[in-house]
């Protein structure tokens, strides 16, 4: 990037283009960032956990992959419909305590469970009902979540703290599955109550953080306020074909929902090896995020993001049809690698185009796009599943992914022609609101 670099500038990746980054040791010197790093890591398996835990039951309950899929959806109702009002507060409240808040009844969700087992009161409603309320927390905690993240950490920390974070929660969604499936041996109960321990410590951890907060200047809610992040991503042709991208291409092509069935009836594996299938991606995505962090994506970000979400629906093709538990395996952990290409390069954008005050909402907006490619595309799973079969659904979503992947170089051609991430923002297309 040539000309000088203004301190007073917005465009934070000047000044962070031409200023040597961080060691990692000046990064653990930052406590508060460090304190966040293991909450979150508590937080994520704790979620992990019971997300297994939760997907485990209902199949046991009703033996119907139709239901499975109604978890899916109806965690992503409520996190759609709250997810831009959410972000606006947390543009304006105290993000930390909106985090600790989110832990906090996620853990009591998982009380409930445990109560539920052991009183044997636990029923399709319950769970059902349950889920509803871990889509309404997470419409909060994902932006909250996101938009602390640079309070924590000096401004040219960020790149390295974002990575940092992404292995870490990575290693959670790794660990959290498989703990859970190996906790299942002991009974369901002991999965519920590892999740609400950990919630706990989540929590404690965030109330204790301190940080420099200025509350920002109360404003009423309008419409302009509320889909401010709308039209900040409708503006950026690239970062909006990037997360809608996400959307259609892991909407069709995720098959999470549908691990219980593979695990018991297909790859015959149990309650142990839907721990491993579930944790399988985030190995990639671990593998992945190690290798971008020491040579990071820095020409044709807009190919090699369609590509990898190609070789992604390639991966849930070959799993589809494996009757080969290690062959599923590395399918699942290939699949994790390429998404976490797709993660790196559509949250780099988001982050670099984003001015502080507008952060909350912007997230919000991201984070609608990801629990649509999450929670939607389990309920998808599930439909699709129930009338094709559980293999014909995961093979039809890969082929449909692949598409997406071809359509998005003719859709957004700006995205398919990016060649850099850090592009200088125009002083005068953020408008305050």
């Amino acid at each position: 990037m040539s000309g000088p670099a203004f301190p007073s500038s917005s465009a934070a990746s000047v000044s962070a283009s031409v200023t040597p980054p961080p060691s990692f040791s000046d990064l653990r010197r930052e406590r508060p960032f460090m304190q966040m790093w293991v909450a979150r890591l508590f937080g994520t398996a704790a979620s992990q956990m019971l997300l297994v835990a939760i997907g485990w039951h209902m199949y046991e309950l009703t033996g119907s992959a139709w239901d499975l899929g109604l978890v899916g959806l109806y965690q992503f109702v409520p996190a759609l419909l709250l997810a831009l009002l959410a972000g606006h507060v947390v543009d304006r409240r105290h993000r930390g305590r909106i985090v600790a808040a989110c832990f906090a009844v996620q853990g009591v969700v998982a009380l409930v469970l445990l109560l539920a087992v052991a009183q044997r009161f636990d029923t399709r409603g319950l769970l059902l009902g349950l889920s509803l309320v871990l889509g309404a927390v997470r419409a909060f905690q994902m932006p909250a979540q996101q938009a602390l993240t640079p309070l924590l950490v000096p401004p040219i920390m960020l790149p390295r703290a974002m990575a940092f974070s992404s292995a870490g929660m990575q290693g959670a969604i790794i660990g959290g599955p498989a703990l859970g499936g190996l906790l299942f041996v002991a009974g369901m109960a002991v999965v519920y109550g590892a999740s609400v321990l950990c919630f706990a410590i989540a929590c404690v951890l965030v109330l204790r953080l301190r940080y420099a907060y200025t509350p920002a200047a109360r404003e009423p809610v309008t419409l302009a306020t509320v889909f401010a992040g709308v039209n900040f991503i409708w503006k950026r042709k690239p970062v909006l074909g990037a997360v809608s991208l996400d959307l259609f291409a892991v909407l069709l092509g995720g098959a999470v929902a549908l691990l219980p069935i593979y695990a018991k009836d297909i790859l015959h594996s149990g309650p142990w090896g839907l721990g491993l299938l579930r944790g399988a991606p985030a190995v990639g995505a671990l593998v992945m995020s190690i290798a971008l962090t020491r040579r990071p994506i820095e020409r044709r970000i807009g190919r090699t993001l369609l590509i990898a979400v190609g070789v992604f629906g390639l991966c849930m093709v070959v799993f589809g049809i494996s009757r080969s538990f290690i062959v599923s395996l590395i399918a699942l952990a290939v699949s994790g690698g390429a998404d976490m290409v797709n993660v790196v390069i559509r949250q780099t954008l988001v982050q670099l185009e984003t001015p502080d005050a507008m952060r909350g909402r912007v997230s919000a907006v991201n984070s609608i796009f990801i629990g649509a490619s999450n929670q939607l595309g389990e309920f998808e799973s599930g439909a699709t599943a129930a009338l094709l079969g559980p293999v014909g659904s995961v093979v039809l979503g890969g082929v449909g992914t692949m598409m997406v992947a071809l359509g998005w170089f003719k859709l957004f051609p700006s995205l398919a022609q990016r060649d850099r991430m850090v592009v200088a923002m125009p002083a005068q297309t953020v408008k305050q609101s």
